[in-house]
């Protein structure tokens, strides 16, 4: 886990080194350039702007002192998070072991689906009915979007999750998930079409309103598209085996409600502030 200090609050996402020699010995070297998959980087940035957008006087922002809070949004790292952290909007990670999942106590404002509700209660915890992936603010926070989502320049972008973008990268409309973060929420923006395996492409161009198909995954579990999807009222969606199949699917547009997400944002964590936009309570 890496952590970015958000005006004093510890939000966590997940982005590992990029191993410089092979084997087990390689990958525990802390050291070489960030894996800075785009979907991962999307948390702090989110929150950032989101309290930026939020706050009445920005400048009070700079007069924050370090608090013990650690926010856990965005991505599917829950086995991530400790005992008495916030939760807004991440999920759990399919691949994970139950034993992995160390909490005993969290402070749930939003999960990102019903699946990682039903893990959370399960364990005995109370999370709240609040679904969605923060991705879905994408449009809110870069609110620049909106007006290049209607400056189509691209019939088709492909954004394959991480581990499946060497079998992609040949593709002329395929792009890098490591690649800036910014250019490829402005090329998904500027796109007729979507499909892939990166989970946050599909939300990205969901939340934009640009149909999106899911291509089956290689190496990663379903839960986290079920979660999603679920999340945002779907119990069925479309998946494809190839780009041939995606290309065939006709999604519906996502049909999903921002402000309970916004309204669980959580701000009390940043005291010693006046919130007059979106996330005021």
């Amino acid at each position: 886990m890496v952590t970015e200090n958000v005006y004093g609050v510890a939000v966590e996402h997940w982005n590992p080194f990029v191993p410089r020699f092979s084997g087990r010995i390689g990958s525990r070297l802390p050291f070489g350039r960030r894996r800075n998959n785009f979907g991962d980087l999307l948390g702090p940035v989110i929150v950032k702007r989101l309290l930026e957008q939020s706050v009445a006087d920005p400048t009070a922002l700079a007069t924050l002192s370090a608090t013990p809070h650690r926010l856990v949004a965005v991505g599917s790292i829950l086995h991530f998070a400790h005992a008495g952290d916030t939760i807004w909007g991440s999920g759990v990670n399919g691949k994970m072991p139950e034993s992995k999942h160390t909490f005993d106590r969290l402070d749930i404002r939003a999960v990102r689906g019903p699946k990682t509700f039903d893990f959370l209660e399960a364990r005995g915890l109370q999370p709240t009915r609040v679904f969605g992936d923060p991705g879905l603010l994408v449009p809110r926070v870069f609110d620049h979007l909106p007006s290049i989502s209607e400056q189509k320049q691209h019939s088709l972008t492909i954004v394959p999750n991480l581990h499946d973008h060497p079998a992609w990268a040949a593709h002329p409309e395929t792009i890098d998930p490591t690649g800036d973060l910014v250019s490829i929420l402005e090329r998904i923006a500027r796109s007729e079409r979507v499909v892939g395996s990166s989970l946050h492409g599909l939300v990205v161009a969901e939340s934009l309103g640009i149909p999106a198909t899911l291509i089956a995954p290689t190496a990663e579990s379903m839960f986290k598209y079920e979660d999603y999807y679920g999340g945002t009222g779907r119990n069925s969606f479309p998946i494809a085996r190839d780009l041939q199949g995606a290309l065939a699917q006709t999604p519906d547009p996502i049909e999903w409600d921002a402000q309970p997400l916004i309204d669980a944002f959580p701000s009390d964590l940043w005291s010693g502030i006046t919130l007059s936009g979106p996330t005021k309570r």
